[in-house]
């Protein structure tokens, strides 16, 4: 990635921090608001499976599906009782969670519970971990941040869509200038959170 946040603090792992690219931390932070309103049965069940199943019958769902290793051939032997492995089960709740997810972007869905009427919605920013960075080499000032954002939501939605870490990172990169003279000490992080 080059031209976004990540950009801004060179070598910080250098002593020991331990984190991730703020990107990716919105997109980890993005997947789980997604998981979390989706099938919750665990897809190891008969109705989890079966949810998943009946949310992907569609062209797209089915194309998601095969995209993800099952077959037609395959999905009519499990309605002749045939039992699923477990690596069969995790391919269908990727093309579960594959299929959700553009559908949210192609919705409009998640754009607008994030947007909130233009309110925005407030992200708590949680620094890197340097537990084990040797004292004298520690950035004293980095504490846990929050900031009301705005205005980033169509785009970061689109680039989380698209999995375009680049754009992710500029967006990262918007969302950190608000903060103080200190935000380049938060292109990484160890997580986030976004109030939806």
């Amino acid at each position: 990635m080059t031209g976004g946040a990540t950009d801004l603090w060179g070598e910080w792992q250098k002593h020991g921090a331990q984190g991730i690219s703020g990107a990716r931390a919105l997109a980890a932070e993005l997947d789980r608001i997604a998981h979390q309103g989706g099938i919750a049965s665990p897809v190891t069940t008969h109705r989890g499976l079966t949810a998943r199943l009946r949310y992907l019958s569609n062209g797209p769902g089915l194309e998601a599906l095969r995209k993800n290793g099952i077959s037609a051939r395959l999905l009519r032997s499990w309605g002749r009782g045939a039992h699923p492995s477990r690596a069969k089960l995790q391919a269908v709740d990727r093309a579960y969670q594959d299929h959700r997810k553009a559908n949210l972007v192609r919705s409009g869905a998640l754009k607008r519970l994030l947007n909130n009427g233009g309110q925005g919605r407030r992200i708590e920013i949680y620094p890197v971990d340097q537990s084990r960075v040797d004292e004298k080499y520690r950035r004293p000032t980095l504490s846990e941040r929050s900031v009301q954002a705005r205005y980033i939501w169509d785009d970061l939605i689109t680039a989380w869509g698209r999995d375009d870490e680049n754009a992710l990172d500029e967006i990262w990169d918007d969302v950190i200038t608000d903060l103080d003279s200190q935000y380049a000490a938060y292109a990484y992080v160890s997580s986030l959170g976004i109030g939806a």
